[in-house]
């Protein structure tokens, strides 16, 4: 008999309540739908209108494949089998990489980087995770955001999105309606939804933080530094790229320590002069908090196992920022 299936995620949205991590999922999903059709025929997403469909194919299909073959190497249900609303539910976690992959990234006219993003994405949430206790184990980088910066470093010749493409074709009170609609509902579903507000609000502190200690260290203009903070791109990358519910700490002040710890690793990047800061500033943070896990279990006496994960209140993880 096949063992029920059963998702680590839910373990890190408050409450450990699945509806809450349902309705995030599909508030998420209809974003990035309505913001990919609005994007390629009204804002001026510079990707090919092809480029959105291959990538959700993509996701889909591997996230399929790779949901069968965890499921038959551990004897469990398929999350996609039981009905259509196990099938539908199952769609999000696909969709939504699927899509900022295919939003982020701009390699020209070709697809195949696209694709390639999406496989390693969807692929990372299954073959690079730590353990959280009671034998289960949780993926470590938000999938959108690995993809992203591996096909970066590996393909030169593609490059992120130019960040204008999210209000290019729009002008006048526009430019300020569009990023305040995106910065409301981020606010409201991170508040009410994922409890990742303290994370959000640490990054934003952070981001500010190093940005004035790098002017006076260089002797530039204080306000130079704030000036990513004023483009639509930084707003989704605070609201929708870092507070990842299945990524982050629960905990409130290990999400501090987690979204200042970005901002710091942002800071050295950029001193060093290596693009697409953001994205590897928390790629190295979410390794640093994998790795973290992975120690703090390898070196913990054994317990009776518990119902509940038992890294809750450990001081390694404490200490790391883990959850």
């Amino acid at each position: 008999m096949k063992t029920p299936a059963f998702n680590t995620t839910i373990l890190f949205y408050p409450n450990k309540n699945p509806k809450l991590r349902l309705f995030a999922l599909w508030y998420f999903t209809i974003l990035m739908i309505v913001w990919n059709i609005l994007g390629h025929a009204f804002l001026g997403f510079e990707q090919p209108w092809a480029a959105p469909f291959v990538a959700v194919g993509t996701a889909i299909l591997i996230q399929m494949l790779l949901e069968w073959v965890d499921a038959r190497a551990r004897n469990r249900e398929l999350r996609f089998a039981g009905s259509a609303a196990d099938f539908a539910n199952f769609l999000p976690p696909a969709l939504i990489p699927g899509f900022a992959c295919a939003m982020l990234l701009y390699p020209n006219e070709r697809l195949w980087p696209i694709a390639f993003a999406v496989v390693l994405s969807i692929g990372s949430k299954v073959l690079i995770r730590a353990p959280v206790g009671d034998g289960r184990t949780q993926h470590i980088f938000n999938p959108s955001n690995f993809g992203v910066a591996a096909t970066l470093v590996l393909f030169p010749q593609v490059g992120f999105a130019p960040p204008y493409h999210f209000t290019e074709n729009i002008t006048g009170v526009w430019d300020w309606i569009l990023p305040g609609i995106i910065l409301l509902s981020g606010v409201i579903i991170h508040g009410f939804f994922t409890g990742r507000l303290p994370l959000v609000l640490a990054w934003l502190i952070g981001f500010a933080l190093q940005g004035q200690i790098r002017a006076q260290i260089f002797n530039t203009p204080a306000l130079v530094p704030f000036m990513p903070m004023t483009s639509a791109a930084f707003i989704v990358f605070t609201l929708y790229m870092i507070p990842d519910p299945a990524t982050t700490p629960l905990k409130p002040w290990r999400q501090v320590w987690f979204g200042f710890s970005v901002a710091m690793v942002y800071g050295v990047l950029q001193v060093l002069h290596l693009v697409f800061g953001l994205f590897f500033a928390l790629l190295t943070v979410c390794a640093i908090r994998g790795l973290s896990l992975h120690l703090y279990f390898a070196f913990k006496s054994p317990r009776p196992a518990k119902s509940e994960p038992a890294l809750v209140g450990a001081p390694f993880a404490a200490a790391t920022g883990s959850s």
